[in-house]
């Protein structure tokens, strides 16, 4: 499994398509390993031409795990953000970006369309900040400014989530995973039993460790909103998100889009905190066409 130095971690990391096509980068979301992509929207990009790059953010997958970090206690953190009050995070959002320019590096990689899900749109919409010209293009699918104003997840997901696993044991973390991917996935876009065991099953052999999705989670909630900054950068910009996310709802996708100047949306009626299968082909070309309408203006 190929690795790079970068940010003075480990980041594991796979490539597919041609060598030479438009770079797609793509940036996953929390607790998630680069096996969070369904397999089906990576093919239909690399039939679109592109070089797909996909990676493991710090302390998930094959990436360094952080395990020297302390993991202050979550419930404290959460409401010191509840009451406005500074979150304490091992690390922050901005060092998982740099994370991401440091890869580009190692991989003598100028620029890239960025397609950011989740806490991947957030990492996106960092890079596109603070290093605009390493940005072509940016894509932020169900993710968020961070505003404070905005909605959070549903009381179910929510609670689900607190209370978090009943053991330690693998049999209890699928069991949790299980239960969070249905609450997330809704009943639009249901992935079968087999589907959704395929999925789970990926990315518990990739790597997934409680202690490393506490401690992104800690680097969310202590980031500031993005709003002002978002406002000031001049990047092509599309923002993809589901009418029925129970996680991070729809009007903070909406919320985006309305932050960064031009941004077009895409608001996918019924579809929830995944990227269903049955989507693949919608998602795909919605992501083809904005990064080849940026080419196509580039060009002329």
């Amino acid at each position: 499994m190929p690795t790079v130095q970068s940010n003075e971690l480990q980041i594991a990391y796979e490539e597919y398509g041609s060598a030479v096509g438009p770079v797609l980068l793509m940036v996953q979301g929390l607790g998630m390993p680069l096996t969070g992509w369904p397999p089906a929207l990576i093919d239909a990009l690399v039939a679109e031409g592109f070089r797909v790059i996909v990676f493991d953010n710090r302390d998930i997958g094959r990436s360094e795990l952080l395990h020297h970090l302390n993991v202050p206690n979550m419930l404290v953190q959460i409401l010191r953000r509840k009451f406005h009050m500074r979150v304490k995070a091992p690390y922050q959002l901005t060092d998982m970006m740099r994370d991401v320019e440091g890869l580009m590096d190692a991989l003598h990689i100028e620029s890239a369309h960025l397609v950011g899900v989740s806490m991947g749109g957030m990492i996106s919409q960092l890079l596109a900040i603070h290093e605009p010209r390493r940005v072509k293009t940016l894509t932020s699918i169900m993710s968020t400014t961070s505003a404070r104003k905005l909605p959070g997840p549903t009381k179910e997901v929510n609670r689900h989530i607190i209370r978090g696993p009943k053991t330690a044991t693998v049999e209890a973390g699928l069991e949790f995973q299980w239960k969070l991917w249905r609450l997330l996935g809704g009943s639009h876009y249901r992935l079968s039993d087999e589907d959704l065991a395929e999925f789970l099953r990926r990315n518990f052999e990739r790597g997934m460790t409680a202690a490393g999705v506490a401690r992104q989670t800690l680097a969310i909630l202590a980031a500031p909103s993005r709003t002002a900054e978002l406002g000031k950068i001049d990047i092509p910009t599309l923002v993809i998100h589901g009418d029925a996310d129970p996680l991070i709802p729809v009007e903070c996708g909406l919320d985006t889009a309305r932050a960064i100047p031009g941004a077009r949306t895409a608001i996918v009626e019924g579809m929830g905190h995944v990227l269903p299968l049955a989507l693949t082909e919608r998602l795909a070309r919605l992501i083809t066409q904005h990064v080849r309408t940026d080419e196509r203006t580039n060009a002329a």
